[in-house]
């Protein structure tokens, strides 16, 4: 998580949501990434569809099978269809979505109309940090 957190940064600097996604397979870090979607003018350029895309070159493969996706944010529906469709076989995130309480993530990764489950979790440990980095940026936003 700490360098999905160091991806977040990248993307804060660049004046994009501080989100990062790094993926893990076999203890080694194959793929990481951060929202570019400002900077590229491209509404699928999120960190997890960027890191999923870049795992999925380095290993000439759409299936993830066996890796573990660890993201600064809940993923939206977009990124938790991904996740699965790429049957990556964990996610790890830091800060809840705002939309938490509707249960998007779970309702995805758990739906019957997809042939494989993602597990996931929130990370304790990095929640607040990935929280307050969202909200200072946000917050830094508003002011403008």
């Amino acid at each position: 998580m700490e360098i999905a957190i160091k991806e977040a940064l990248k993307a804060k600097k660049h004046g994009e949501v501080p989100i990062g996604a790094v993926i893990v397979k076999d203890d080694k870090i194959i793929a990481k990434a951060y929202n570019k979607r400002e900077r590229k003018k491209n509404a699928l350029y999120h960190a997890e569809i960027l890191a999923i895309n870049k795992a999925c070159k380095k290993l000439k493969s759409w299936r993830l099978d066996n890796a573990t996706i660890y993201v600064t944010l809940e993923p939206c529906p977009m990124c938790a269809g991904a996740i699965s469709n790429a049957r990556i076989k964990k996610l790890i995130y830091g800060a809840s979505e705002k939309s938490s309480d509707q249960n998007f993530l779970e309702l995805i990764l758990s739906s019957t109309r997809l042939n494989h489950k993602t597990l996931y979790e929130k990370d304790e440990q990095y929640e607040q940090q990935c929280s307050q980095l969202l909200k200072d940026f946000f917050k830094k936003i508003r002011k403008k």
